[in-house]
């Protein structure tokens, strides 16, 4: 299928996230885990603009360094580009740039939010029309963290992480976020959560295999309540990003000193989420943590999933 849509751009914007709970099953024979997770999109977003070109190429630029992404075929935005044109038979490419905010290997799922936006992005430009629930499988294909970054809002995601049910949640939360200065790699921190619980086997309870996610958590997102939540935040691979980090309880222990209702680990970090009462106590947390050398941003949510943008 070649197609002249008329478009010569389309900008789309994806939203990065946290995981408000995360409970990690037992390693399977495969090495890879079930997860039970409550994801939360977060106002702090990938901005990706896609132009009509006859190959696949990807830029970076935005207010954190790029300098380390590749951009050659393994890039996760051109595996999407690519997915989307060989599921549609589109015989042309794209040039995709991309506005990055979300923190790269930093555990709110920068890297899903690009090919979520690049599949919104791909479709809307080819005028694939593959409809919304192709766009999610295809989403699933690429990462666990890619159909949530699609979706937005509040979920609740199970097996890899990618089966997602809408969950509710009122009012708008409060999030004051510690970006580190280093990544994290996901598989290394899963390893070191497999070598913790061998090393106190005897002092913890064995993983489940089918982990769930608490329904005190459910209740707080429903009641929109900050306190309720901050009381349920729960994240395993906290420990195993601690251990490989030790710094990151640092930001722990001085962003609860300052006004957090709770402080945790952002998926497998190391970014570290601070749930605030409100927005006052948001604007003296991260003037807090400013004071204290952190590069320190404020986000709400949730908010929407992968949109096109007028331009």
């Amino acid at each position: 299928m070649t197609v002249n849509t008329g478009l010569r751009t389309v900008h789309v914007r994806a939203p990065g996230k946290i995981n408000v709970f995360l409970k990690v099953g037992a390693v399977m024979e495969d090495g890879y885990h079930d997860v039970a997770t409550a994801y939360q999109a977060v106002s702090l977003y990938e901005e990706v603009r896609a132009f009509q070109a006859d190959d696949f190429s990807v830029s970076f630029t935005g207010s954190i360094d790029t300098s380390t992404l590749v951009t050659d075929g393994s890039n996760l935005a051109i595996r999407a580009a690519r997915m989307i044109a060989h599921k549609a038979g589109y015989r042309g490419g794209v040039h995709l740039e991309i506005v990055k905010n979300v923190p790269i290997a930093g555990g709110m799922g920068g890297g899903s939010a690009d090919a979520a936006a690049t599949l919104l992005a791909c479709d809307t430009l080819w005028q694939t029309e593959l409809g919304r629930e192709e766009l999610l499988i295809l989403a699933g294909r690429l990462g666990a963290d890619v159909p949530f970054a699609f979706t937005g809002g509040t979920a609740i995601g199970t097996g890899r992480g990618d089966q997602l049910s809408p969950a509710l949640a009122k009012g708008q939360f409060q999030w004051v976020l510690a970006i580190a200065d280093f990544g994290s790699s996901t598989p290394e921190v899963y390893r070191e959560l497999d070598r913790h619980r061998d090393r106190h086997a005897q002092d913890i309870f064995p993983a489940q295999t089918q982990p769930s996610v608490d329904a005190d958590v459910l209740q707080a997102l429903r009641a929109g309540d900050p306190h309720m939540l901050a009381e349920s935040l729960h994240n395993d691979l906290q420990a195993p990003a601690l251990h490989l980090a030790p710094a990151l309880a640092t930001v722990l222990e001085i962003g609860e000193a300052n006004g957090a209702l709770a402080g945790i680990v952002s998926g497998s970090g190391p970014t570290v989420a601070f749930l605030a009462a409100d927005l006052d106590g948001a604007l003296e947390l991260q003037i807090a943590l400013s004071a204290a050398r952190y590069t320190v941003v404020r986000a709400t949510g949730p908010v929407h999933g992968a949109r096109v943008i007028g331009d």
